[in-house]
This record gives structure tokens, C-alpha cells and sequence, in this order.
């Protein structure tokens, strides 16, 4: 019983927040940066959180976004049952890593691995996926297009694993690795590439 209250008190503040109006209500985040709070790829900042709940025009916008983005999920076909449903990594720069030169990064699940090798005056980056990653047979089974992107979602890195689950390309940017995540909110995220 208290679950279903629960539910009922949800259903009735999202739509008080949904349908009060506004006076001179507009679209205050772009949909790129509400995709990308949906997808974890870039949490919001503390002014982009405020103008969105401050706006029900926007908080509607990023309510269709995110039913779009279930139906996007929900339409992928199954899977094994043994191969578990990957959507993702998320990862944050620590504060440790920002003392000396970075080498690596480690998504927060623990599955990738950033390594940052010094290389002609610039930087090498390799991605590699954890061969204890539930996942793992599949994506080396099935060589999906993945990608590396920072804070900002720029693309860090993009392409498929090799035989031994790493991608390896030059790192794009003109800073330094650590110097480039702290820039764009210290988080990078390591997705599929939709086809």
C-alpha cells in the first residue's frame, strides 16, 4: 500500500511541475545537453539543473527525450541470456590524477581502461576492455563501433576493439589528457556508436 502511495505522490508532483505555467517560459537547455544528461555522458551543472527546474517547458522537453530514449532501448533486440546489456561507462577524473602526469582512467563499473602513452611530442590513447567485463564475449564477438567522449562530448576516441579488446588512436586534443578532462567537468564516458 505504501508503495503504491508512493507512486501516486510521484505521478502528482511531475505533473504539477509539468503543467504550471510560466510567464515567458522557453527552451533553457539544448537537447544535445539534456541527451547527455540522460545518458550520463555529462552530468548538469548547477546552473543548468536550476534552469531546468525552473522552466516546465524545458523539464517537458527533457521528460520526451528521455521516453524516446526508453523506447530506443526497449526496441534493441534481446539477448542472450548470457550476455548482458551494455549501454555504456561512465568515468571521472579523480583528484589523485590531477597531481602528475595522467596515465590512466577507469570507468566507475571498471570495465575500461583510458591509458594515456607519451608519444612524439603528443599523446597515445588506448582504450581497453577488461576481459572480466560480463559483456566482454559479446563486444568481441560482435565488433561494435564504440567511442570515447569527454565531459563537453567531444569525441576522445572512436572505432572498433582488436582481437585482444583494445582501440588505439592519437589523442586529438592540444592539452594534456588531464589538463583536457578537467577542462569539460573531469567526466568521459565510453558508449556504442548508434548505427
Amino acid at each position: 500500500m505504501n508503495s503504491a502511495q508512493d507512486d501516486l505522490d510521484a505521478r502528482l508532483r511531475e505533473r504539477l511541475l509539468l503543467s504550471r505555467a510560466v510567464p515567458g517560459d522557453r527552451l533553457m537547455l539544448a537537447d544535445a545537453t539534456l541527451r547527455a544528461a540522460l545518458d550520463g555522458s555529462r552530468a548538469l551543472t548547477p546552473n543548468e539543473r536550476q534552469a531546468l527546474s525552473s522552466s516546465p517547458l524545458t523539464l517537458r522537453r527533457f521528460r520526451q527525450l528521455s521516453l524516446e530514449r526508453y523506447a530506443v532501448l526497449a526496441a534493441q533486440p534481446p539477448q542472450a541470456a548470457n550476455d548482458p546489456v551494455w549501454i555504456g561507462s561512465q568515468g571521472m577524473l579523480r583528484a589523485a590524477s590531477t597531481a602528475t602526469a595522467l596515465d590512466t582512467l577507469v570507468t566507475d563499473d571498471g570495465h575500461w581502461t583510458l591509458h594515456f602513452l607519451p608519444q612524439d611530442g603528443g599523446w597515445q590513447v588506448i582504450l581497453s576492455l577488461s576481459a572480466e567485463a560480463p559483456f566482454a564475449a559479446h563486444l568481441l564477438r560482435e565488433q561494435p563501433q564504440l567511442r570515447v567522449i569527454d565531459g563537453g562530448g567531444a569525441i576522445v576516441l572512436q572505432g572498433r576493439l582488436d582481437a585482444d579488446g583494445e582501440c588505439e588512436r592519437a589523442w586529438p586534443f592540444a592539452t594534456a589528457p588531464a589538463s583536457h578532462f578537467q577542462l569539460y567537468g573531469a567526466g568521459f564516458a565510453v558508449e556504442p556508436v548508434a548505427p
